[in-house]
């Protein structure tokens, strides 16, 4: 049994032939003038024998005499024709006969060709190598075909040809898989073609065929197709034109291709492109799409257009506490009630085509996530600011319905800012940052709003930008600057102490601590503010006592966040030993609200701060919530009655009673009690009454700058000053 020949075994192996003959010496002459032309021959004396051969072996040509006894070779050619390997096989017949019945008698038993017998070898021989020659050419392109046809069903994909006139269309096998009809159905016809179709498919193709026949163009377009089945696919069509001789128009030559795959997997990509992954909705690249197509009507069209930022109030505190998989479920949760409150067209997400004319520029309305906890919502047509706000309201009320997560129920709420086309701004960019500003300021203002953007928003905003790069720089150019404000003790008429507060001196303004400290406390600029306060303090405890003799201790206010630093003791320490202080000459005020943010934080350091010498004070007290429990586990040393009790103390009997009280607590507590924002005699009178001695306010001194405390210091009729012994 011969092995399949690959390409390239032409040169080396010669041809296999099998020669067929019932006269010995025919067979004998034959064999031999074929071998000397470099053939493989192999002999049978009849055609019994010669289909026992082949059961076992496939030559590539096959020389057979027609006129045998028995089985003769217009029979033995009939039968190998049915044989495996055999089909298609070369068969030259061999025939002394001459006439025109033998010739169709062997083409119809299956011959390739016919030779008449004669004892010239070479045109026995030529015609055998045509034969061959033929025979690889046809098997090549057999080959071709083949894999041609496997490579069309891999890519679901088959040829076609329309030509005008009675052939019509017809479509390869091939084709017809692709439309999932048999090979009967190759006569498909146009007209059944068409009506394959889905929906209004049918009159838009019909159109494109005139339209592409008229001007004798290419033929490429998609369609959806329902097969027998009942599927529907989506068919890809390209065709070719073809002339005649005379340059007419004669036909088209092309593909169908199902590309629903394909189709389904371009859709998943432009969606994943378009829309947000966690929630569905469109993500900030559609969002953006829309809302230019939105202006670009708004603009042409001559009506408002309107864009609301809404973001979510304390989100971050969801995810800090419940984790980010209760975050991304509040975060869909809130989506899904955001769309409600629209009507979107989700489905137009194609960024490479223009609206359809025919439909509305209102189907770009939608709502969607920017990034984070920020969502969008776009009104492509509104017909003034109560429309946005009434939408705005809507998706407040849509927030603030609790949300269950891991079984408990929790409640956020949203801050809108809304910007409008063409009040606010002519572009998106100029829509969204408004929008944002309007959004902040409803932040700053206390959340779960809408507020519409105004021009002096932006200034604020503006400002507050300015004032925040400023302050990054002010520790480094050493713009920040302590003024004290003594702690007078009036029974004795002297300075117990002072409080050293924070200014800012920009330029030749100073600025005042309510105008940066929340700024500082919000960007948490605060924490190292207070570490330079700290040391600022110490080296200006020294340089009174090394040039004024002056022995003060000085109060630091330090905010919760700075307990959050594990070394704050030894930067305490650092700082007393640096400038040669005593850790007693170091006082630290926290307030009363601050104190009890972070207690559990806070509780060991002050432990650790106290057993080193520093005093603890706090501060505002009366004003915030602390346990009274907790007070008596505090290891502090003083309470500082809130300013806002001391204003009204001859006016109103009840801040009378607070002070009282706080007084009576102090004392069985033993601590120091301190009244801040003491202005006047009457004031200072019903403090002295109720019993508290210590005091600091404007009626004494306002804030100075060290050089100016120490001169008030040594005026007339100014308290003592406490004076510094060396040891």
């Amino acid at each position: 049994m011969s092995l399949p020949r690959e390409e390239g075994d032409d040169e080396r192996a010669p041809p296999g032939v099998l020669l067929v003959d019932d006269d010995e010496v025919n067979l004998l002459l034959t064999a031999s003038a074929l071998r000397s032309r470099g053939m493989q021959v192999r002999e049978a004396s009849g055609g019994a024998a010669a289909l026992r051969l082949l059961q076992d072996w496939t030559p590539d040509l096959i020389v057979l005499d027609a006129l045998m006894p028995g089985l003769d070779g217009f029979e033995t050619c009939r039968r190998l024709r049915s044989l495996p390997g055999c089909e298609l096989l070369p068969v030259l017949m061999l025939t002394g006969l001459d006439d025109d019945a033998s010739i169709e008698r062997a083409y119809d038993a299956g011959a390739t060709d016919f030779f008449v017998k004669s004892t010239q070898w070479s045109l026995l021989c030529g015609r055998v190598r045509n034969l061959l020659r033929s025979a690889r050419t046809h098997h090549e392109l057999l080959r071709s075909r083949a894999k041609l046809a496997r490579a069309q069903d891999l890519a679901r994909m088959g040829s076609f040809d329309w030509r005008f006139g009675p052939r019509g269309l017809r479509l390869e096998p091939e084709a017809l898989r692709v439309l999932g009809r048999s090979p009967r159905d190759r006569r498909l016809g146009l007209r059944r073609m068409l009506r394959m179709l889905v929906g209004a498919e049918r009159h838009g193709m019909a159109a494109l065929l005139r339209e592409v026949l008229r001007h004798s163009t290419v033929l490429d377009t998609d369609a959806t197709v329902a097969l027998p089945d009942g599927r529907r696919r989506i068919i890809h069509i390209e065709a070719e034109p073809e002339f005649d001789e005379h340059g007419n128009l004669c036909g088209y030559t092309g593909v169908i291709q199902d590309v629903t795959d394909r189709r389904m997997i371009e859709d998943r990509i432009k969606h994943l492109a378009n829309f947000d992954s966690l929630t569905g909705l469109p993500n900030r690249r559609q969002l953006m799409w829309r809302a230019e197509r939105a202006l670009e009507h708004a603009r042409r069209l001559g009506h408002r257009f309107a864009l609301l930022l809404i973001d979510l109030d304390r989100f971050k505190g969801i995810n800090d506490t419940l984790g980010h998989g209760a975050g991304d479920e509040l975060l869909v949760e809130i989506g899904r009630r955001l769309r409600a409150c629209l009507n979107p067209g989700d489905a137009l997400g194609d960024l490479g085509v223009e609206l359809n004319p025919l439909h509305s520029h209102r189907v770009l309305e939608a709502v969607g996530r920017l990034g984070g906890d920020e969502f969008v919502a776009l009104l492509p047509e509104i017909d003034g600011e109560a429309c946005a706000k009434r939408l705005a309201e809507r998706l407040l009320q849509a927030t603030r319905a609790p949300v269950l997560l891991e079984g408990r129920e929790y409640f956020v709420t949203a801050s809108v800012g809304i910007a409008i086309y063409p009040r606010d701004g002519h572009s998106v960019v100029d829509l969204l940052r408004n929008a944002d500003v309007a959004m902040y300021s409803v932040k700053s203002a206390g959340r779960n709003a809408a507020q519409a953007y105004r021009p002096h928003l932006a200034g604020q905003s503006r400002q507050k930008l300015e004032l925040e790069s400023a302050l990054h720089k002010a520790l480094e150019r050493g713009e920040l600057v302590l003024h004290y404000q003594p702690k007078v003790e009036v029974g004795g008429h002297r300075v117990t102490g002072v409080e050293a507060l924070m200014r800012w001196r920009r330029g030749t303004e100073l600025v005042l601590p309510a105008d940066f400290i929340p700024l500082a406390e919000e960007t948490g600029l605060i924490v190292p503010m207070s570490e330079w306060a700290i040391r600022e303090a110490a080296r200006q405890i020294r340089s009174w006592r090394d040039e004024s003799g002056l022995d003060l201790s000085v109060a630091i206010n330090l905010p919760s966040r700075a307990f959050e630093r594990s070394d704050l003791v030894e930067q305490i320490q650092r700082a007393a030993v640096l400038h040669g202080v005593p850790l007693r000459a170091l006082e630290l005020e926290i307030t009363e609200t601050g104190l009890m943010k972070n207690l559990q934080e806070v509780i060991p350091a002050l432990h650790r701060l106290t057993r080193s010498g520093v005093g603890i004070s706090i501060d505002d007290f009366g004003t915030g919530y602390s346990s009274l429990a907790y007070l008596t586990q505090l290891p502090i040393s003083e309470l500082k009655i809130d300013r806002s009790f001391v204003h009204n103390l001859g006016i109103t009997e009840q801040s009378s009673a607070v002070i009282s009280a706080i007084l009576a607590l102090a004392r069985s507590l033993g601590l120091r009690v301190i009244a801040e924002g003491v202005e006047n005699h009457r004031q200072r009178e019903v403090l002295s009454r109720l019993g508290c001695d210590t005091m600091q306010g404007y009626l004494f001194a306002e804030p100075l700058p060290a050089a100016a405390l120490a001169d008030w210091l040594g005026t007339p009729g100014a308290p003592t000053r406490t004076v510094w012994a060396p040891a």
